[in-house]
């Protein structure tokens, strides 16, 4: 099996990040330790009137980024008054390679179960971005990179390197893309990275928090149906969980079935099946293994074979 053609993303270094922020700003940040779950990482940190914080970095510090940033801290401000629980920035401090970012520390911890009614509830906050960028005709809509490689993800070259199916499949969403427009259509808020890992539920298992805002875009609210329709193919942690999870798989297909339309039609679902195909099977090849790969290439034939 060859190398893949881009290295994996680098993960949070929290002390070498917290040095970094105190040279820059001055601003004295205790560690207390990496936060569970997450691609790139995050870590718990204590301000100096000892509130909790979450420390994460965004891009490479290019103007580019720098402007998404800014950007997304008015559209989780926007989030916020829809009643989509949004952590607000605290501080973003822009560093010479990468963009560091202090934000709320929202109540509640990740799900340990995943099942039909935290999906219920994570569809209905999903809707409630329709329609909230209609006043923000200065967010771009979102890229579905079908037809070219992302920053940093849909990568296409992981897929033309790694195996045969990983070409097909890369074939495929050439094609798709082709017949496609190369970004959502919608005035919705989306948050493009919309699974249970990035979601924090209280004891009785109702959502506080959504996290890991650093796709928020705009477009269609129910491409987050089917990030989330992705995720549910991860294995549970025991059998109780699995069924769970199928029970809710098996539903929110239905779900996202039922509210095809003029906008939302077969098309445009299977162009966003695309993408996250590509994304996630690009993502396994550089950070995970064979085992994932597998998984995501089945999930992506389901609606794409």
């Amino acid at each position: 099996m060859p190398d893949p053609v881009a290295p994996p993303v680098v993960r949070l270094d929290p002390a070498d990040l917290l040095a970094r922020l105190r040279a820059e700003t001055g601003v004295e940040l205790e560690l207390i330790g990496p936060l569970p779950g997450g691609q790139v990482g995050a870590a718990l940190v204590r301000r100096p009137d000892g509130r909790e914080a979450v420390l994460t970095h965004w891009g490479d510090g290019s103007d580019e980024a720098w402007a998404r940033i800014e950007r997304a801290g008015g559209l989780l401000a926007i989030a916020r008054d829809a009643g989509i629980p949004a952590p607000r920035y605290e501080l973003v401090a822009r560093l010479d390679d990468r963009i560091a970012v202090v934000q709320e520390r929202l109540p509640g911890e990740p799900p340990s179960r995943v099942d039909l009614a935290l999906v219920e509830n994570l569809v209905t906050i999903a809707g409630r971005g329709a329609g909230l960028l209609r006043e923000r005709p200065d967010v771009p809509a979102s890229e579905l990179y079908l037809l070219r490689s992302g920053p940093g993800f849909c990568l296409h070259e992981t897929l033309a390197q790694y195996d045969d199916r990983t070409r097909r499949l890369l074939e495929l969403v050439r094609r798709i893309g082709a017949a496609s427009p190369h970004r959502m259509a919608g005035d919705d808020l989306v948050h493009l990275d919309f699974h249970p890992g990035n979601v924090l539920v209280d004891r009785t298992g109702a959502v506080t928090g959504v996290v890991d805002w650093d796709g928020v875009g705009r477009g269609d609210h129910r491409f987050a149906l089917v990030t989330l329709r992705f995720a549910l193919a991860v294995p549970g942690v025991d059998a109780q969980d699995r069924s769970a999870r199928s029970a809710a798989a098996r539903w929110l297909d239905n779900r996202i079935d039922d509210l095809l339309d003029d906008r939302f039609d077969v098309a445009t679902l299977r162009a966003y099946w695309a993408h996250m195909g590509l994304r996630l099977v690009d993502w396994a090849i550089r950070h995970h293994g064979p085992d994932d790969v597998d998984r995501w290439l089945t999930v992506a034939a389901s609606r794409l074979a």
